[in-house]
């Protein structure tokens, strides 16, 4: 009973104290960083340490390792890298509750406060766009450079009374149900079909990535992908991304299938003051991939200005 008391009392006091604050009670210990309500995130730290800092935010339901090819790359010419595997995702524990926007900001806080990282740039992933957002949304650009969203959920995926260009509720349900019937099969059909934009005629297939990207998310907790669904889909970030006062870029495929470019990435480069929209014609959902050539020219070009 004392147990379950101080549990309920412990509970209670963190719903009181701010997100920063909250954040700050973070400890790291080896390749995890335990956050206030116990989660223990995986997290890659590459390059050296005294370069500009810049952390990536991976997409569902996938994992830091998804960043690896813009890690690498940033790394070699300097720059310090971060990305941590999502709460419920990866090598992160997998705790039922907390599956939502606001603990995937305030873990990202974590990670930032925890390491001691300022000045930092962030790089946030299809759902980790919204992360991002959302991050600036609780915790400022105290810590902050600058900003990039890539194949960003933001500013509100669902359809909506205020946002009819969204999509419909039964699309996320029906990945919902697809999910809970044979998440395995779901993931491969994302994979090998729309995400890459696989689908298209005359695509080149790539079984490796395919291959990987199914690794990933079935590394993942059910429950805590599942849950995601909802963050991804209905969080809206548009008082969000009125609050960015940083340099923003916003790089997105013009075929995307996944996040459709017009709902997204450029009604929030509308939203943020003086940021820069970079489309790509013909690309896809996963063009970190697909397109990883000039997605990482773009972002060092972006890091040097």
């Amino acid at each position: 009973m004392n147990t379950i008391t101080n549990t309920v009392a412990a509970t209670g006091a963190q719903a009181t104290e701010s997100p920063d604050r909250i954040a700050a009670r973070a400890t790291v210990q080896g390749s995890h960083i335990t956050t206030a309500d116990g989660v223990q995130l995986y997290y890659k730290d590459w390059g050296p340490k005294d370069g500009p800092v810049v952390t990536f935010s991976h997409g569902w339901p996938l994992s830091s390792d998804s960043w690896e090819s813009q890690m690498i790359f940033l790394a070699g010419q300097g720059y310090r890298v971060v990305a941590h595997d999502r709460r419920g995702h990866g090598r992160s524990s997998q705790p039922w509750d907390g599956n939502d926007m606001d603990h995937y900001a305030d873990d990202l806080a974590a990670v930032i406060q925890a390491l001691g990282l300022d000045d930092v740039t962030l790089v946030g992933f299809s759902t980790g766009g919204g992360e991002v957002a959302r991050y600036i949304g609780r915790h400022g650009t105290g810590r902050v450079k600058k900003a990039v969203l890539v194949s960003a959920v933001p500013p509100l995926m669902l359809r909506t009374a205020d946002n009819p260009g969204g999509l419909p509720i039964d699309v996320f349900d029906g990945i919902r149900k697809a999910s809970l019937e044979n998440r395995s099969q779901l993931y491969l059909d994302l994979a090998s079909g729309p995400f890459y934009g696989f689908n298209r005629p005359g695509a080149e297939v790539s079984q490796g990535l395919i291959d990987s990207w199914w690794a990933q998310g079935m590394q993942g907790g059910h429950k805590n992908t599942y849950d995601s669904i909802a963050a991804f889909s209905a969080t809206d970030f548009r008082d969000d991304l009125k609050k960015f006062d940083v340099p923003t870029l916003v790089i997105h495929g013009d075929d995307d299938q996944i996040v459709p470019i017009d709902s997204s990435g450029r009604a929030s480069a509308a939203l943020v003051d003086g940021a820069e929209l970079l489309v790509y014609p013909g690309a896809p959902h996963g063009l970190t991939d697909t397109h990883k050539d000039r997605v990482n020219r773009d972002l060092l070009a972006f890091l040097r200005k």
